[in-house]
């Protein structure tokens, strides 16, 4: 079974940010049937504040049904092992469910969750050499436009992610990131990341109605051979996103506390 890790984000000191008030917990990218369990790392507290106190152990007994990336199942043997690499990405559908990284109220983001395969020493050394260095990921938050462009309105801390592969880890952010209905929640990844699933957790391979969209750009076959970076990192800018990739998924999620 995969471990479920909360992973230090920041200092131990509790972090508070003001909103009007506190509305309900929300799940950002998890789909039907997933069961994503946060610590108290990411505990509301208050009526008038959101706490966040990074680094908060001791959750047992935790059940967790999400997809597994590949380089962990058994059965898969005859499939590579996947990364997703120098680029920022979301997940466009799953199955029924669309608009899944879409964000249904406003909010803050106070931690989110990868979950992350468990590559060979070969494949590390490969992915290291291949897609600029050690593996490492952050959340952003995405503004939708015209013509497939997205603004990048705000983004997390990148995380090193070598100590957590074969887990699942949950971030807590130090500092939470403020979103507003309709914004995307989207994954950003410099170097590379284990977290591409081909199967759901029965173990079936998804089909075309699963997808995620990527910044890359189609020229010069820039969404079958990508060999550039283009993970979003500049805040206020636009970018066109214009890859679409069918039968896999990300393996992350957010934790959102709305505001009424």
């Amino acid at each position: 079974m995969i471990a479920v890790v909360i992973a230090m984000a920041a200092a131990t000191a509790a972090v508070a940010l003001v909103v009007p008030a506190l509305g309900s917990e929300i799940q950002v990218g998890a789909a039907p049937g997933d069961v994503t369990i946060y610590g108290p790392s990411t505990g509301v507290s208050g009526v008038t504040g959101v706490t966040v106190t990074p680094g908060v152990t001791g959750v047992t007994g935790v059940t967790d049904t999400s997809p597994v990336p590949q380089c962990t199942l058994p059965n898969t043997t005859a499939d590579p092992c996947l990364a997703i690499s120098q680029t920022t990405g979301f997940q466009v559908k799953i199955g029924g469910t669309p608009s899944i990284t879409v964000v249904p109220r406003n909010g803050w983001i106070v931690a989110w969750t990868a979950k992350l395969g468990a590559p060979s020493a070969a494949d590390i050394t490969f992915f290291d050499n291949s897609e600029g260095g050690a593996a490492e990921a952050g959340i952003s938050v995405l503004k939708p436009g015209k013509h497939l462009e997205y603004t990048l309105e705000g983004q997390s801390p990148m995380v090193p992610l070598l100590p957590y592969f074969g887990q699942t880890a949950e971030f807590p952010l130090a500092q939470a990131l403020q979103v507003k209905k309709g914004e995307i929640v989207a994954l950003t990844v410099p170097t590379w990341a284990p977290m591409l699933a081909l199967y759901n957790a029965t173990g079936a391979r998804y089909g075309k109605f699963v997808s995620w969209r990527s910044s890359r750009q189609k020229a010069n076959k820039g969404c079958t051979k990508p060999t550039s970076q283009t993970a979003q990192q500049s805040l206020n800018t636009s970018v066109e996103y214009a890859c679409l990739y069918q039968q896999v998924r990300i393996t992350y999620s957010a934790l959102e506390v709305s505001t009424p």
